[in-house]
């Protein structure tokens, strides 16, 4: 993933540092944060995955230090750094530092949701010029409860529904579309809703679920939602949106909602509960 001219060195302090987390949300979140960690050096340097256990989470953006017994998983480089105005946005969703067309602005995003998910944190430290460090501070566990164990098996099964996707912007598309292909599913997309509902007339018997974004050009996502189930009551409509307040306009809707940015975990669990 890194490329050859990249060293990437791992190295693990302490015994029994578990962690109780979705391992491919894990994985990806991981992935992430090295290619952000390439891309900083330019595709050469060096990398360091750095793993030991911690009593507590340092002092970060407003807040303060907490006490708890963590595992520390950290991803160093010496790259170009981020400039010191920046700490507070780089896990929005959509904001990058890379040249257009070299980002989306999705990965920290993501990071950062996994990690809050867990029930982690997430810490940065950063020097412009000299390099960064993103450290993810997650809880402790001494084993893997029979829960934990089952998480994977609990997923959809990709072979059960085929899934329209519904979003006027390609980046996030294009993420909804790899997440799903990442668990097995076999998608199609409309970049609104008449080019939805034009898909659903020629062949809504090869589509099980539509995965909408809630703000679109023309009719929204709620208002799609309420055409094809008056339309085809059979299918199984899933809204996501990353704007609370055009939520607060229609709450009743009826239908499950995911909230931007989400996680693969996420995703694969909503998407099981509404087909159930």
């Amino acid at each position: 993933m890194v490329g050859a001219r990249v060293d990437l060195i791992v190295t693990a302090e302490g015994e029994g540092c578990c962690v109780e987390v979705d391992a491919s949300q894990f994985e990806t979140a991981l992935v992430n944060l090295a290619v952000n960690a390439r891309d900083a050096m330019n595709g050469e340097g060096r990398i360091e995955i750095a793993i030991m256990p911690a009593d507590g989470v340092p002092a970060r953006r407003g807040h303060a230090a907490a006490k708890g017994d963590y595992v520390k998983v950290s991803v160093i480089d010496a790259g170009s750094g981020i400039p010191p105005e920046q700490p507070e946005r780089i896990f929005e969703p959509f904001f990058t530092t890379k040249e257009v067309g070299k980002g989306t602005g999705l990965g920290l995003s993501q990071v950062y949701g996994f990690t809050k998910q867990s029930g982690g944190e997430i810490d940065v430290v950063s020097k412009v010029g000299q390099g960064t460090m993103f450290s993810l501070y997650l809880r402790r566990v001494t084993a893997l409860d029979e829960m934990g164990a089952d998480i994977a098996a609990t997923r959809i099964d990709a072979s059960e529904a085929s899934i329209l996707i519904v979003e006027d912007n390609d980046q996030v598309g294009e993420f909804a579309s790899q997440l799903l292909g990442d668990l097995g599913f076999v998608t199609q997309r409309a970049a609104n809703a008449l080019e939805a509902i034009a898909i659903l007339e020629m062949d809504h018997d090869d589509v099980d679920i539509i995965f909408s974004d809630v703000v679109m050009p023309g009719m929204n996502g709620v208002e799609l939602g309420k055409e094809i189930r008056a339309r085809w009551p059979d299918k199984t409509v899933v809204l996501t949106s990353g704007y609370s307040h055009a939520l607060a306009e229609d709450s009743g809707h009826g239908f499950p909602l995911l909230h931007k940015p989400y996680s693969v975990e996420e995703l694969s669990r909503i998407l099981r509960d509404a087909a159930a």
